[in-house]
């Protein structure tokens, strides 16, 4: 993702960052909250076991099982520093026949007291925001989320049910160039070359190449917001993977839940310097026995096959190389707690 970093911008421009982040800590909080407890309790209500994310699924290149969970909460989220201009309308899909207006909802049967509509409510910084968005995220494609064109540090969900249509070829191409793997197109060293820069693209972004609908949309999208003035954060939540996908300019991460038994919240109180009270009253978000769940969030790096290579020189690709490695792995507090952080604790490769 190719953005201005924060040395670049005039004394307004980092102001608007500022806030931008300030808000998308907010917005880290309910993804996790709808994506991965939410769903976790819509097992439990169906009585149903819940399908815990094996440790081996977030590994770099990991393959995920194909099975699809409907009590798994599933959704496409687009959160933009600024706002897309007309130009980008070819490719990402919003028009006045799905912005968020009371005209337009009214005709959408799943959305409730549409009569009573506040058109306020779809400002980040509106009480009822997030209830607003928790309405419309189960809807098919995408929420938008950006800033006003007309006021500078506002940001609201301006479009539902927007369709990402950049050819994944097209996204696999771009790319390519910029890791310099291509000089101009994707077919330029034939088919089998070609086909194995697609497969490293869904890589480069954490997922497995037959990824769902959603999460391909997903990745496209990341790719495309280079294209656009300022930084851009991708949510995306899958009813195979079970996991939270964030993709911004820090990188790729996966947030899931995890369960730990009693001798693993010892272990993890100690390193922690902390009780197992404490500890499991700010980070358990579950019990299932004697066991505890937790959220669990892994941020991936990139390796130099996945980097603007010294010089800018063309190079070959090796499709064998991983592109992807481990970075580092979190056990996150409750989205409900301000006053502890996230707890360092190596669990995929241990």
């Amino acid at each position: 993702m190719i953005y201005r970093h924060r040395y670049e911008l005039s004394r307004s421009e980092k102001l608007r960052r500022s806030y931008y982040k300030v808000l998308r800590d907010e917005m880290d909080q309910f993804v996790i909250q709808y994506c991965l407890i939410d769903s976790y309790f819509n097992f439990i209500n169906e009585k149903t076991p819940y399908p815990f994310v094996e440790t081996r699924e977030l590994k770099p290149r990991a393959r995920i099982p194909s099975t699809e969970f409907k009590a798994q909460n599933s959704f496409l989220v687009l959160f933009l520093e600024d706002h897309i201009d007309d130009k980008h309308k070819k490719y990402i899909r919003y028009f006045d026949v799905n912005k968020t207006t009371k005209t337009n909802l009214i005709k959408h049967k799943d959305f409730p007291g549409v009569e009573n509509f506040n058109r306020n409510i779809k400002y980040f910084e509106t009480d009822g925001f997030f209830d607003f968005m928790r309405i419309l995220l189960p809807v098919d494609y995408a929420l938008l989320i950006q800033r006003d064109a007309k006021l500078k540090n506002r940001y609201a969900l301006t479009h539902f049910h927007v369709r990402i249509d950049w050819p994944i070829a097209d996204a696999a191409e771009d790319l390519s160039r910029e890791l310099r793997y291509i000089s101009k197109s994707l077919y330029e060293k034939g088919d089998k070359y070609a086909e194995d820069l697609q497969k490293k693209f869904f890589e480069y972004y954490g997922m497995p190449a037959m990824a769902g609908g959603r999460r391909t949309a997903a990745i496209v999208a990341a790719q495309y917001s280079g294209k656009f003035d300022g930084i851009a954060t991708i949510y995306v939540g899958s009813s195979e993977s079970r996991a939270l996908l964030r993709i911004s300019e820090k990188g790729v991460s996966k947030a899931v839940l995890v369960k730990f038994s009693r001798d693993e919240i010892r272990e993890i109180a100690q390193l922690a310097c902390m009780t197992q009270n404490s500890f499991t009253k700010n980070y358990a978000v579950a019990r299932e026995g004697k066991s505890i769940i937790c959220i669990f969030n892994v941020h991936y790096a990139y390796t130099p096959h996945a980097l603007y290579p010294e010089g800018g020189r063309l190079r070959d690709l090796n499709p064998d190389i991983n592109w992807l490695t481990v970075f580092s792995e979190q056990i996150m507090p409750k989205p409900s707690v301000h006053k502890y952080p996230p707890i360092l604790f190596k669990r995929i490769y241990s």
